[in-house]
């Protein structure tokens, strides 16, 4: 039995739609990671990005269940003592909208350049307007 390297020009590009008001946040970015990587395919390759493009619209209103909306919070470390900085989700809506959605998809995908070339193949709106119609992407229905 041997095993087939497939690279990423050979394999056929797709495009998918996702609506994040109508998924919710978590589960919709662990279904996309695994389609950045190209996970779902049978020509999955670990050392390929997985030719498969997302556009997330309604970026800027993504559904949170339970009390996220209210406790959900960002942290990062500055470098300095005493530098860690939290943020609400709310501050985070009003600022910088889109970065809910990536940063989300972000941290599910694999550290490295790999990862931020899989990143590249995301894009995030935050209203329903989105300039690729025409590469036709499917919709993908609520129940994932």
């Amino acid at each position: 039995m041997t095993t087939t390297h497939v690279r990423a020009i050979d394999v056929e590009e797709r495009w998918f739609l996702y609506d994040a008001s109508e998924h919710n946040l978590g589960r919709m970015a662990a279904v996309i990671a695994t389609k950045l990587m190209g996970k779902d395919r049978p020509t999955y390759t670990p050392s390929e990005t997985g030719a498969t493009h997302v556009v997330v619209i309604n970026g800027a209103h993504p559904r949170l269940t339970g009390t996220k909306q209210k406790g959900k919070t960002y942290q990062h470390y500055t470098g300095y003592p005493n530098g860690r900085k939290v943020i609400a989700i709310d501050k985070v809506a009003a600022a910088r909208p889109k970065d809910i959605v990536t940063l989300a998809v972000r941290r599910m995908l694999p550290k490295g350049p790999l990862g931020y070339r899989m990143l590249k193949n995301l894009k995030v709106y935050g209203n329903a307007d989105h300039p690729h119609g025409a590469q036709q992407p499917v919709k993908v229905p609520t129940s994932l």
